[in-house]
């Protein structure tokens, strides 16, 4: 499109109200950070909470838009006190990074809740408003964009309010800038964070309302996006900077709006988190930082609890591996069939057992490994490569196309390592749905070519799951071999602690990218697996909900501990399958195992490597 005659006024009044709608969400982040130093994964679940309390207040019970925003705001307090006094509170005493692994547990709960209640059915909303709009040069404003950027307006004048102008507001503020110095002075630090969460809450909740409003509609499954996009604000804005996170919200509500107008809606997301990185990379601390602002610690090692992992004798492994080649032999094909999904899982919790556990850095992207390896070798195989050559290809080139882009995130510190793993794997999801010429966008792939090796089919049950089982057991021992060697070492010392390391002359980058570099071999073979198992991939195959699953593999098993990774994909991809009738609540099993690991087990079953 022209830029003189694109529709500026439009797309900018677009673009306020719904970065009006992301700063709420921003605020909400920000404080909580502020004050816990913690990133809530749980804030879009909030936000769909509050989009259904709207929907219930509006649409079923008849209530004034203005008495449900007021029920909205109250409800989504709740839920948000709810959580810091059973997920957060506890956590207190353990290291920074297993409250935030445990909001990704509570989101999942909170999330499969709403399903369960509402269904998975998007569902109209919409209020009691004249339809009439104003002109304003050429273009127009609605009497919804006006009340949404109102109470947006409105929420943050009361949030000033609270935060200078009352007796709580002050102990907020202060825990905010020194936790310690504050409980000394008399501050419960308890009734400050579940004030700091409610009030998250609540603003979180009429985001939801305000964006079903907008959108005419709500649907459960756009909490985990929208909390994103809440992320993206307060990176931009930064991340304990509340009035930089309505600056933030704007900006990302403007560029997307733009983008949208000159590329199309399928590109939104991909410029939201084309910018987060941009950010992460350049100005981590945000456009509205101050100028001494504190750089973020490292985080690397902060979550793997010392212990000695569990003692296996090498025979007892070789029998167990023995009595997992006779599985077949029990003609069950599908228990067959349900254990080589678990082996194809314990491959992804192998590679990143290995970049979490023995090198430190928190992936919460990681399925994006296993899309490009599938990627990879179906386009090769479908373009006539033999099927072993294109799983071997598809480990070689994950490995260096995996490396390069998690390079970036390298250098990162805190926090940041997890935002710019997570950026990282939706970007990856982005490219492979917007780039049609090569991955036929949402459509996928079809036909993928079966399991063969040079000739030898495998597309048997049976074959296919003793030729994933060697992959796995090869796989294993040589991960045994790196980190029994000097190269093991390495990356435990850059774990336990990053400056001293370097300051001993070991280069952390080079060795990061050798850790992840392997890791992506692993997991690259095993999404090529996966593709030619079922034939058919999208972009929707390898999602987020898969990194969270891996990730909960990795803590069950133990991070670091290969044998933990194997067992963790057993417990969680397997045993779920041998109860499919309670299917429709295996992704709260997802979310309490995590939340339950974090709390009592955090070394996991096995123990941490």
């Amino acid at each position: 499109m022209d830029v003189l005659s694109f529709p500026w006024i439009d797309f900018s009044v677009a673009g306020v109200v719904i970065g009006s709608i992301y700063a709420l969400m921003a605020v909400g982040l920000a404080l909580i950070f502020g004050v816990s130093n913690l990133i809530n994964f749980a804030h879009g679940a909030v936000f769909t909470i509050g989009s259904y309390i709207g929907w219930t207040c509006l649409m079923y019970l008849g209530l004034p838009l203005w008495l449900s925003v007021f029920v909205v705001a109250i409800g989504g307090g709740m839920v948000g006190a709810l959580i810091e006094w059973l997920a957060i509170r506890p956590l207190n005493r353990q290291s920074r990074i297993a409250p935030l692994l445990a909001t990704i547990g509570v989101g999942l709960i909170l999330d499969q809740l709403v399903h369960i209640i509402f269904s998975a059915t998007p569902r109209a909303l919409s209020a009691d408003l004249p339809d009439w709009r104003v002109t304003v040069g050429t273009g127009t404003i609605g009497i919804v964009d006006i009340f949404i950027f109102s109470t947006a307006v409105v929420s943050a004048g009361l949030l000033y309010l609270l935060l200078f102008k009352t007796k709580i507001g002050m102990a907020v503020r202060a825990t905010a800038q020194d936790d310690d110095a504050a409980m000394q002075m008399g501050v419960k630090i308890h009734a400050v964070n579940m004030t700091v969460f409610a009030t998250a809450g609540a603003l979180g909740a009429i985001a939801g309302l305000l964006v079903g409003l907008y959108f005419n509609s709500i649907d459960p499954v756009t909490s985990f996006n929208i909390m994103l996009k809440g992320m993206v604000a307060i990176v931009i804005g930064g991340m304990a900077n509340v009035p930089g996170a309505i600056g933030g919200g704007l900006i990302l509500g403007l560029i997307e709006s733009y983008g949208i107008g000159f590329f199309g809606a399928s590109y939104r997301d991909l410029f939201a988190f084309a910018v987060l990185l941009l950010m992460l990379l350049f100005k981590p601390n945000g456009l509205f930082a101050k100028a001494r602002e504190r750089q973020a610690e490292p985080m690397t090692g902060t979550f793997v609890t010392q212990s000695r992992p569990f003692p296996i004798p090498w025979w007892a492994t070789a029998l167990v591996v023995l009595l997992a080649a006779l599985l077949p032999m029990l003609d069950r094909p599908y228990v067959t069939q349900v254990m080589t999904n678990a082996l194809i899982y314990a491959l992804a919790g192998m590679s990143l057992t290995l970049v979490a556990g023995t090198v430190g850095m928190v992936s919460i992207g990681h399925a994006a490994f296993l899309a490009i390896g599938a990627y990879v070798s179906a386009l090769l195989t479908l373009a006539g490569l033999p099927v072993a050559l294109g799983l071997l290809s598809a480990g070689i080139i994950t490995a260096v196309l995996g490396t390069g882009l998690a390079y970036p995130s390298f250098r990162l510190r805190g926090h940041y390592v997890s935002i710019g793993t997570l950026a990282l794997g939706q970007i990856v999801v982005l490219v492979i749905l917007n780039w049609d010429s090569v991955t036929n966008g949402s459509l996928g792939l079809y036909g993928i070519p079966p399991l063969e090796f040079f000739g030898l089919p495998l597309f048997s049950t049976n074959a296919t799951y003793w030729f994933v089982l060697a992959i796995v057991v090869v796989a294993g021992l040589l991960q045994a071999r790196l980190l029994n060697s000097h190269l093991g070492r390495t990356w435990r010392a850059i774990r336990e602690d990053t400056v001293a390391a370097e300051t001993y002359g070991v280069a952390s980058n080079y060795y990061k990218g050798l850790a992840f570099g392997f890791a992506g071999f692993i997991a690259g073979i095993g999404g090529a697996v996966t593709a030619h198992q079922f034939s058919f991939i999208d972009y929707n195959t390898f999602n987020l909900l898969i990194s969270v699953l891996i990730l909960t593999i990795a803590i069950l098993g133990g991070l670091g501990n290969i044998t933990g990774a194997v067992l963790g994909a057993v417990l969680v991809a397997a045993l779920p399958e041998m109860f499919r009738v309670l299917a429709e609540y295996r992704m709260m099993f997802y979310g309490v195992a995590l939340i339950l690991l974090i709390r009592f087990r955090p070394q996991g079953l096995l123990g941490s490597g």
